[in-house]
């Protein structure tokens, strides 16, 4: 899309009283909602030019790029008006959690369900979940949290608990007990976050590296 057709596209918008349009925020690769917000023509266009989320704070009445100051950025890859040009659906690859609280979406208090909307879970979105609980817990360091003890031990003491919980789960692989190997791996696995986080890893990282050799694999077969 040339920037004369995004810009035609930006004039048909309809910006309320406050000249501002509310934004839904929704993540590219798991489909979930992260985040309500509103943009004005400002930080829309600035948006749309740094390919990152800038909104308007109502409560503040200023410029508020997402991720300033948490790092938890928003790399922006599409954005889309609602029929009547008086919304906005915002496709983003989250850099960490949407949530002030940590979490990775800003909706997570059930209102209503009738029990049969409930989705599985799905590796990404109970990755970010996670890791969204890992970092809330290395901000906070609430004590009699197993996890803020990690963080508080240091890299050595993390680095031991992937190698044992490494271990365990080869263990559980050779005495064919799926039980155990599930736990093992769902040990390992937190650790493993544990690491990223500590270290400033992204799982994106790792995700799109292992996309590369997927492509790499099927491309050679």
């Amino acid at each position: 899309m040339s920037d004369m057709e995004t810009q035609q596209v930006l004039s048909k918008l309809r910006f309320d009283g406050q000249g501002l349009i509310p934004v839904v925020v929704q993540d590219v690769i798991t489909r979930q909602v992260l985040t309500v917000a509103y943009m004005n023509r400002e930080t829309l266009e600035r948006s749309v030019i740094e390919r990152e989320t800038y909104f308007w704070s109502r409560s503040r009445r200023e410029v508020w790029h997402k991720g300033a100051t948490s790092g938890n950025s928003q790399k922006i890859t599409r954005i889309e008006a609602d029929c009547d040009g008086d919304a906005l659906l915002v496709w983003v690859e989250p850099r960490g959690p949407a949530c002030h609280t940590g979490a990775v979406s800003c909706f997570f208090d059930q209102v209503f369900s009738d029990g049969s909307s409930v989705e599985p879970p799905t590796f990404s979105r109970t990755v970010e979940r996670l890791v969204g609980v890992i970092k809330s817990r290395q901000a906070e360091m609430p004590e009699g949290s197993y996890t803020s003890y990690l963080f508080a031990k240091g890299i050595d003491k993390i680095l031991k608990k992937i190698g044992e919980e490494a271990a365990e789960t080869i263990i559980a692989a050779k005495n064919r007990s799926r039980s155990e190997l599930v736990l093992e791996s769902a040990d390992l696995l937190y650790h493993l976050l544990v690491l990223f986080v500590n270290e400033g890893l992204q799982v994106r990282e790792v995700l799109e590296e292992l996309d590369k050799r997927a492509k790499k694999d099927s491309q050679s077969s």
